[in-house]
Order: structure tokens, then C-alpha cells, then sequence
């Protein structure tokens, strides 16, 4: 089914990884439609509780292939939007999140399920934006995050100008964004666009892990509520924000899932949460 990456589902993780490592796995039209494809089909199968993103061989994502980049100069400029699904239609993610969540890759923050990028290598251009927009970030010690629009003439694409001050404040973002400086795996975290930093040969293997706990601990509904909230309330102000947790926590108090996260904890088990189920 798919050309540009390979799914493979382990366990409770689906791994879906960016497949042209001769090309340093740079983006195309087709990859991009085939990541939106995957991930729907990891947030439909019940069996799956997160997904990872990676690369293939030394590198993460190199950005959009230059090639694309080229067409879309010649031809005046098309925007990022993924024109062709390339027979692949699914549409992933909670379409009642509304419109903020639609846009390119900004639907990553819609799925019901958690995105961890695990990035290896050099991570630029749009495949930042890729990694920006997953819920977390495992950093390879030899991963170098990198933002090139300003040598292309460009500006801050694909979300990264709303994205990277909310999860390493403006001055970072700007610093990043302005100098196209590399950043590596440690400075990443320290920076606050890493969630960790992790030995190269393990950083998959440490995302699957913490996938894995999350699968024997917690319930997979509380997972997709708590990540709904954080992502659309970063649009809401505080009084508005209270107003929709009070409602979910009253709500959350009386189903099933609250009522078995507390009886296994007095009877010293693990619990047993209901899936998501979608569609």
C-alpha cells in the first residue's frame, strides 16, 4: 500500500516510518498523504494506543524534497495542502475540534490518540513542522533540529510560527527560526522543543516503552480528552478553559472508566479501561 513509508504495528505502538533514506526521508506529496493515511489507520485499530514517527536510515526528515519545492516555485505557489490522497482516503482526527485543527499537518493534534516524533538525525523545514506538531518529542543524541525558510526566501511554514513559541517561548522560536541554527538533541530539550533526549540506538525503544505504559496504566479516553483540552484550550482564554474542565472532570466522575481506575486501585490490580473506538 504504501511507497514513501512502511507502518508496522508493535505491541500498543504503531511506528510509522519516513521510507527515502537516500533522500534524507524528505517530504513528498505522496509521503504526505500516506503519514495522514497511517495515522488514521492506527487511530481506528483498538489494539493501538499511540504512534511514533521516524526516520529510516541517518536522518529524520530533510523538509519537502527539493524537487516539490521547485514545482511549486514554477508554478507560482500552491500552498501546503496535500492535493492528492493517491487513493488513500481517511480523514484522522476528531473533526469537532474544528477548523484549527484541519489545516496541513495541524490535524496531528486531533487524533484521539497520542504522536510521539522520534527524531533521529536532521530534522528541518517542514519535517520540524512534522515533529513540532506531534504531542512529544524523543530526541536522538544525534538529532539536529534545523528551520531553513530564511535561506529560501521564505517565511515560518506549516505552523511552526504558532507552534514553536507555545512549546519553547518567542525569543527560542525566533532564534531558531531567524538564524536557520542547528540545534542538537540536548540543547533541543534544554530549549524546551525536545521532551527528552535519549541515546541514539535506544530513542525508539524508550518511545515504545513509554507508549507501553500507557497502555497497561492508563485509560485510553482519558488520554484523548486530556489532549484535546491542552491543544484546543491553547486557543481559549482561562475563564472559558475552566468552564469546559469543570464540565469534563463532573462528567469524567460518573463512566465507567472512573469507576474501574478506582476499583482496581483498592483491589492492588491492573485496570482494565475500554478502547477507543472510532467510526
Amino acid at each position: 500500500m504504501y511507497e514513501d513509508i512502511t507502518y508496522e504495528v508493535d505491541g500498543p505502538s504503531a511506528v510509522i516510518t519516513l521510507n527515502r533514506p537516500d533522500k534524507l526521508n524528505a517530504l513528498t506529496r505522496r509521503m504526505l498523504a500516506e503519514i495522514r493515511h497511517a495515522l488514521c489507520t492506527a487511530e481506528a485499530d483498538e489494539a493501538v494506543t499511540g504512534a511514533i514517527i521516524t526516520g529510516a536510515g541517518r536522518g529524520f526528515c530533510a523538509g519537502m524534497d527539493m524537487q516539490a519545492l521547485s514545482s511549486l516555485g514554477d508554478a507560482g505557489g500552491t500552498g501546503s495542502r496535500v492535493d492528492e490522497d493517491y487513493g488513500l482516503d481517511c480523514e484522522p482526527g476528531d473533526a469537532n475540534m474544528g477548523p484549527d485543527f484541519s489545516h496541513a499537518l495541524t490535524y496531528i493534534m486531533s487524533l484521539r490518540k497520542p504522536v510521539i516524533a522520534v527524531v533521529n538525525g536532521p530534522c528541518a523545514g517542514m519535517g520540524l513542522s512534522l515533529a513540532a506538531l506531534c504531542d512529544m518529542r524523543f530526541a536522538a543524541e544525534d538529532s539536529v533540529f534545523m528551520a531553513a525558510f530564511s535561506q529560501r526566501g521564505l517565511v515560518a511554514e506549516h505552523g511552526l510560527s504558532w507552534i514553536l513559541p507555545r512549546i519553547m517561548g518567542p525569543d527560542r522560536a525566533l532564534d531558531i527560526l531567524w538564524s536557520s541554527r542547528r540545534v542538537r538533541g540536548a540543547e533541543a530539550m534544554q530549549m524546551g522543543l525536545a521532551t527528552r533526549c535519549v541515546a541514539t540506538d535506544s530513542a525508539l525503544q524508550e518511545a515504545k516503552d513509554y507508549i507501553a505504559n500507557l497502555a497497561a496504566t492508563t485509560a485510553p479516553v482519558s488520554l484523548m480528552r486530556m489532549k484535546r483540552q491542552v491543544w484546543m484550550q491553547m486557543m481559549q482564554g482561562l475563564d472559558d478553559a475552566m468552564q469546559q474542565t469543570n464540565d469534563l472532570m463532573n462528567k469524567s466522575t460518573s463512566q465507567d472508566d472512573f469507576k474501574e481506575g478506582v476499583k482496581a486501585f483498592l483491589e492492588k490490580r491492573p485496570p482494565e479501561f475500554a478502547k477507543i473506538k472510532v467510526g
